[in-house]
């Protein structure tokens, strides 16, 4: 059976703009629940989900209650992986009661010394205007940059090095199990004397998915998202959608724009290494996007 590794976007889960409630997240998750559950019939299926949202406001929490220290970046990930993974069992379960499925606290290895420690331009947490932005600034001494028409918060986002947990997933999946791992790209650990320390950044998901594909074999690699395909001069009256590409025509494509050329590398980067297709599209789009409907294909 083949393996595929299917990356949700944290923005994915819930609509940009939309309010950051269990509700609004469950309804999200059920909408897509039934076809993750019918894939696990031809697939051995692992879900990686997105977590900047998500985390973000559990940071915000974190600094409400002033009477105990904020907690660092790392335990706000491992949290985010509980709640969402259980969220997701949750729907799959009712969906698909007979499908055995498991959520799994992961660690992803990072390097003290990558530059993105200098450089912070992971999103994480709601989205603010030009006064919010400057007021938080000014208060929690946070980096803000422009995202769309607003601004949120960024952090360190290094390179994934490991997956810590990685023969635990093989496990699972040799028991047929739906795999929910890397949550959020990880929970970001270094490697030091005495064993791993946890570090104050969030890994890329889709960096962290590619590796992971990578890693296991998988035969496809599926990063869905709230935009249904990749498009030529976006935003501009002359954009047209890709259906297929290879690396190299998404070449120019593929930067740190903190947009779609995150995806772009990271897909560019599985299917390079490991010779097999990837994709990217929309979250309800599924079987369309693997049947070359709908959403962008890219090749070797």
């Amino acid at each position: 059976m083949e393996t595929i590794v299917i990356a949700l976007g944290g923005n994915a889960l819930l609509q940009r703009g939309e309010v950051l409630s269990a509700e609004n997240q469950y309804q999200a998750i059920a909408s897509i629940a039934g076809t993750l559950g019918q894939l696990a019939q031809k697939y051995r299926v692992v879900i990686v989900h997105g977590n900047g949202p998500q985390v973000g406001l559990l940071a915000l929490q974190n600094l409400a209650y002033t009477d105990v220290p904020a907690y660092p970046l790392d335990i706000l990930v491992a949290e985010s992986q509980g709640m969402i993974g259980y969220m997701l069992m949750q729907e799959l379960g009712r969906k698909h009661p007979k499908q055995p499925v498991a959520t799994l606290l992961t660690r992803v290895e990072v390097d003290s010394n990558d530059p993105a420690y200098q450089n912070p331009t992971k999103y994480i947490g709601p989205v603010y205007d030009k006064q919010e932005k400057e007021s938080l600034e000014a208060e929690l001494g946070w980096a803000i940059k422009p995202d769309g028409k607003y601004y949120r918060r960024v952090v360190p986002s290094p390179q994934p090095k490991a997956i810590l947990e990685i023969d635990a997933i093989k496990c699972l999946l040799d028991q047929k199990h739906i795999v929910i791992c890397n949550g959020g790209g990880g929970v970001p650990v270094i490697q030091q004397d005495n064993g791993f320390c946890g570090s104050e950044v969030v890994i890329d998901k889709d960096l962290s998915s590619a590796l992971l594909a990578e890693v296991l074999e998988s035969d496809h690699l599926i990063i869905l998202t709230d935009a249904d395909a990749v498009y030529r001069n976006w935003g501009t009256p002359e954009q047209s959608v890709i259906r297929c590409a290879t690396v190299a025509e998404v070449a120019p494509m593929a930067i740190d724009d903190g947009s779609m050329g995150p995806k772009l590398m990271a897909v560019s980067r599985f299917v390079q290494r490991s010779g097999k297709p990837a994709y990217i599209g929309a979250l309800k789009q599924i079987d369309a996007i693997l049947k070359g409907d709908a959403g962008t294909r890219i090749i070797p």
